[in-house]
């Protein structure tokens, strides 16, 4: 079994509304809490930074899994977006939907966009993200596979 482990150093300096930074491999970046939670909008927050882990695990694990099934692709790009609902003052992380769009070589049969949604459904099953986040955030998948010209 192999352990791989993954490293941040946060700062604060100050209260709510403050902006803080955090610093992980290639990532450094200021954070504060976003403006639809009257907080200062600055940098990035703990709901984009979720989306963002949840759609980067799903993108590269969709790309993985066409290239070893030998998927011919001429674009993967994706739209996700994050539910987040705010009831009595209780904030929760409802909802992550995945919007890959999938554009299939021109030649592409039949067979493959029905292998290519397949592996779509896969990849939502198989990143680690969304095995770590299952039980508390729904996790949806709106494939839109085509066939290039």
């Amino acid at each position: 079994m192999a352990i791989h482990s993954f490293h941040l150093k946060a700062d604060w300096p100050g209260n709510r509304n403050d902006i803080g930074t955090i610093e992980t491999g290639n990532l450094k970046t200021q954070i504060s809490i976003p403006p639809e939670m009257d907080g200062p909008g600055v940098g990035t927050n703990p709901d984009e930074m979720l989306l963002g882990a949840a759609a980067t695990c799903y993108i590269i694990t969709l790309a993985a899994m066409m290239e070893r099934s030998k998927l011919a692709k001429e674009s993967l790009t994706m739209e996700s977006e994050g539910l987040v609902d705010v009831t009595n003052g209780i904030i929760t992380y409802k909802t992550i939907i995945h919007r890959p769009r999938i554009v299939l070589k021109a030649d592409a049969s039949e067979k493959d966009v029905a292998l290519c949604q397949r592996l779509a459904e896969k990849a939502e099953s198989s990143c680690m993200i969304t095995r770590a986040i299952q039980g508390n955030v729904e996790v949806r998948l709106e494939a839109d596979i085509l066939t290039g010209t």
